[in-house]
């Protein structure tokens, strides 16, 4: 398994470095300092999971996870000393998979890193997941509506795995959390809710006026394909 880290920071590098080969030796790390040289190794090598600083010295990371978003669905984990709200949030929308602030703990980044992982090994696997005009291809990072397909990352295809799981019944925000991450921490909620936007985005054919995903105020969302889907099957 290769884990692509992109980071100028050696000092930073070292740390996260030093942490997997200590707690996951078998781990082959790949390192990057700069975006261009980031996208040359995805292309060649194909990492199974990208460690992301924003701040790179020849392009903003965020345009870097877009570029990286056209062509390949690696599970994405952002580190970044970014903690503003407008960051997390457009990092998230941008594709990645999960955000973490620095200063951070090891422990916690090796936790979100294997978490992702498995995730990502399931939604590569077939499904049998089906509900009305919702059911997925090859892999759940195909998702089809009718006969119209849409990709997925794999952060969007877990939320959609169990929504599509879960039918009409209410999903609550703490249990899509503990889904995608494996714990309901502190931000979960909104970041859940950019991947609801995203996952919109999509899969309706209006977005501001959505007739698949359902918001329940203060408490979470669930699937309708009863409306509309006449009119996406082509």
């Amino acid at each position: 398994m290769k884990i692509l880290i992109i980071e100028d920071d050696a000092e930073i590098r070292d740390v996260i470095s030093t942490a997997f080969e200590i707690r996951w030796p078998e781990v082959s790390l790949i390192q990057s300092t700069t975006g261009k040289e980031a996208l040359s190794v995805l292309e060649t090598q194909h990492p199974e999971l990208v460690v992301l600083d924003l701040g790179l010295p020849d392009m903003d990371g965020i345009d870097l996870l877009k570029d990286i978003r056209i062509f390949s669905n690696v599970p994405v984990i952002i580190l970044t000393a970014r903690d503003e709200e407008k960051d997390i949030v457009k990092g998230l929308e941008r594709g990645a998979d999960d955000y973490m602030i620095k200063p951070f703990r090891q422990l916690e980044l090796m936790a979100r890193a294997q978490a992702l992982l498995r995730r990502a090994h399931q939604l590569n696997q077939s499904s049998t997941d089906t509900y009305r005009e919702f059911r997925f291809g090859q892999s759940m990072h195909s998702l089809f509506i009718g006969n119209r397909e849409v990709k997925l990352t794999t952060t969007e295809g877990a939320i959609m795995a169990h929504l599509i799981r879960n039918g009409e019944k209410i999903v609550p925000f703490a249990n899509l959390a503990e889904v995608v991450w494996g714990a309901d921490y502190a931000g979960s909620h909104e970041a859940v809710r950019v991947y609801i936007r995203r996952l919109r985005m999509k899969i309706e054919l209006q977005p501001e006026s959505p007739q698949f995903i359902h918001t329940h105020p203060g408490i979470g969302y669930s699937l309708n394909a009863s409306n509309g889907t006449n009119s996406i099957l082509t």
